[in-house]
C-alpha cells in the first residue's frame, strides 16, 4: 500500500540523515566488504574530487509536495512544511547577479507549491538566466490555481523536466501513487497544447525515467525511443529528450531497499559497476545546490544528508563562486549511484 506520509511524519529512523550515513557505510564496508567510495575514487586517481567553476545553481525551494513517491530522496510530501522564504530567494538572486552562472535549476518537493515560486521565476527571468523547473506533472492538474502553469512556463521560456517512471499506468502508480499516471498524461497534453515538446517551438519538455525496482536503468537512448513510440501512439504526446537516472540509496528509496530485502544486492551492483569516466563527469563538479534554508551543498542528495560544501561560505548569503570552484566535493557511499555504469545526473547519463 502506498504511504501517504513522509518518513519524518511517521518518526522513522531513516528520517535522520546521520542514521542513513551510518547504514550506508556499515553495509558497504562491514557487511559486503567492499571499498568505501573515497577509496574507489583514490584508486581511479580522482580523490579528492575537485570542483570546477559552477555553471548551474540548483535551488530546492521546499520539501512540500502533492505526492509521496516511494523512491523520493527528499522524503517530500504534503506534510512537509519546509519551504524557502522570499528573503532567501532574494539572497539567491543576489548571488546570481554577481556570478557568471547561466543556468538555474528549480526543484523541490513540488517547487510550484512554494507561494513565492512565480515571483522567483519572474525575477530570475529578469536576470536573463536559463530556468529549469523539475515539475512532477500532477501538480498542474491538482488544483485550479495551477492549471495555467503551462502558459506561465511558456511566458518565461522555462525548460520543463518531468518524472515519468513508465508509459504503463500500473508501474507508474505503484511508484508514485494511485491516479498519478492519468494525471501525468493530462498535464503532458496541456504542456503539448501550448507548444512544449513540439518541433520548432523552442519550448523544451524533457522526461525523467527512474527504475521502479531495485535495478539500474537500461540504455538511455533505448528507453527514450520506447517512451517516444508508446506515448505518441497511445496518447498523442511528444517530448524532447528522456533522461535515465539511477535511484540513489537515500531516504525513502533506502527504506524501500531495506524493507524489500534488496539493499545489499543493490549496493553491490552499484559498487561493482563503478565507472571512472562517469565519476569524472559527475554533475556536482560544476553545480552548487541550495537548500530551502539557504544552505550550500554539492548536490541535492548531499543536501538531504546534511553534507554541506567543503568551502568557507556554507550559506547562499556568503556565496563566493571563485571559492566554490576550488572546493573538493564531499563524498559518501550514496555517490556510487551517480558513478555506476553510464553514470547518472539530473540531466541523465554522463558517460
Amino acid at each position: 500500500m502506498q504511504s501517504t506520509k513522509s518518513l519524518k511524519a511517521t518518526g522513522h529512523q531513516l528520517a535522520d540523515s546521520a542514521f542513513q550515513l551510518t547504514v550506508l557505510s556499515r553495509e558497504v564496508a562491514e557487511t559486503l566488504h567492499l571499498p568505501l567510495f573515497h577509496e574507489k575514487l583514490r584508486g581511479a586517481g580522482l580523490f579528492p574530487l575537485p570542483s570546477v567553476a559552477p555553471t548551474v545553481l540548483q535551488i530546492n525551494v521546499g520539501k512540500m509536495c502533492n505526492q509521496v513517491c516511494k523512491h523520493c530522496h527528499v522524503d517530500a510530501g504534503p506534510d512537509r512544511k519546509e519551504i524557502m522564504t522570499r528573503e532567501t530567494m532574494k539572497e539567491c538572486l543576489d548571488a546570481l547577479a554577481k556570478s557568471d552562472i547561466q543556468t538555474v535549476d528549480l526543484t523541490g518537493g513540488a517547487p510550484e507549491m512554494n507561494p513565492d515560486f512565480r515571483w522567483f521565476v519572474e525575477e530570475i527571468s529578469k536576470l536573463g538566466r536559463k530556468i529549469l523547473v523539475r515539475c512532477n506533472l500532477t501538480i498542474i492538474v491538482a488544483n485550479k490555481k495551477y492549471h495555467d502553469l503551462p502558459e506561465f512556463f511558456k511566458l518565461h521560456g522555462v525548460e520543463v523536466v518531468s518524472s515519468l517512471p513508465s508509459y504503463n499506468a500500473d508501474k507508474t502508480d505503484r511508484q508514485r501513487g494511485d491516479g498519478v499516471f492519468d494525471d501525468s498524461i493530462k498535464a503532458l497534453r496541456m504542456l503539448n497544447a501550448v507548444g512544449y515538446g513540439q518541433e520548432g517551438s523552442g519550448l523544451v519538455l524533457n522526461l525523467v525515467y527512474n527504475p521502479s525496482g531495485a535495478f539500474m536503468p537500461g540504455s538511455q537512448k533505448g528507453l527514450q525511443d520506447q517512451f517516444k513510440r508508446a506515448l505518441a501512439k497511445d496518447f498523442g504526446i511528444v517530448f524532447n529528450e528522456l533522461y535515465a537516472i539511477t535511484n540513489i540509496p537515500v531516504s525513502r528509496y533506502l527504506d524501500y531497499l531495506i524493507e524489500s530485502g534488496n539493499y545489499a544486492g543493490y549496493m553491490e551492483k552499484l559498487v561493482n559497476a563503478f565507472n571512472p569516466v562517469a565519476a569524472a563527469g559527475v554533475m556536482c563538479r560544476n553545480t552548487v545546490s541550495v537548500g530551502w534554508d539557504g544552505g550550500l551543498y554539492d548536490c541535492d542528495f548531499n543536501q538531504m544528508l546534511d553534507l554541506h560544501v567543503a568551502s568557507p561560505g556554507k550559506h547562499i548569503r556568503d556565496f563566493d563562486a571563485e571559492a566554490l570552484g576550488r572546493r573538493s566535493i564531499v563524498v559518501n557511499q550514496h555517490c556510487y549511484g551517480c558513478t555506476a555504469g553510464s553514470g547518472s545526473s539530473c540531466g541523465g547519463t554522463v558517460a
